[in-house]
């Protein structure tokens, strides 16, 4: 079952590295300004765009295999149907424990898939908004 529970996102929460699939360039976005508030309030994001060199100052991958470094949380900000294709490719990496699938995504076959491989997932939820209320 993905998580509900307060005390489960909030240990989610303290996860430090965090790559963002869908961080999007434009200001105003919500794939954009997530992010740049977990920036503000400390957390390591890596941006996940193919169409963008750089976001926030920071290099931006084509997708999750390229990223080199440790990643502890991938949030999403891509449709509910690209959601299994994401998940397939955390499930390729031994580091990211935890998936974020953002307010208004969920895939409920993904995320048992993940959940049989050991990984925590949060679905159909802002990470700002449970940061706000939780931290």
């Amino acid at each position: 079952m993905p998580i509900e529970s307060d005390a489960e996102l909030r240990e989610i929460l303290t996860l430090d590295t965090i790559a963002v699939v869908g961080c999007s360039t434009t200001p105003g976005k919500a794939a954009h300004d997530i992010p740049k508030y977990l920036i503000d309030h400390g957390y390591n994001v890596i941006p996940v765009n193919p169409f963008a060199d750089e976001i926030f100052g920071r290099e931006a991958y084509d997708s999750l295999a390229d990223v080199e470094e440790d990643i502890d949380l991938v949030d999403v900000f891509r449709p509910s149907e690209e959601a299994s294709d994401i998940v397939d490719a955390v499930l390729e990496r031994e580091d990211a424990g935890a998936i974020w699938l953002q307010l208004g995504i969920r895939h409920d076959e993904a995320a048992a898939r993940a959940e049989s491989a050991g990984k925590r997932v949060v679905q159909d939820k802002c990470i700002k908004v449970e940061h706000q209320r939780l931290v």
